[in-house]
């Protein structure tokens, strides 16, 4: 298994953390990491995509 980049881990801990000391509530918490993983995913599969078309030219 692999960790995250440093970046998305701390975001996610973070969320985690807020959502642990009640700040935010967990099911705010689970959608906020889930939409972020979400467009973190589609932002990766766009580049992706981008770069296939760019060798091919």
């Amino acid at each position: 298994m692999e960790l995250p980049p440093t970046e998305q881990l701390a975001f996610l801990t973070g969320i985690g953390l807020l959502a642990a000391l009640e700040i935010i509530e967990w099911p705010v918490g689970l959608t906020i990491a889930i939409g972020h993983e979400i467009a973190r995913n589609r932002h990766s599969r766009v580049l992706r995509e981008f770069g296939e078309a760019l060798e091919e030219a």
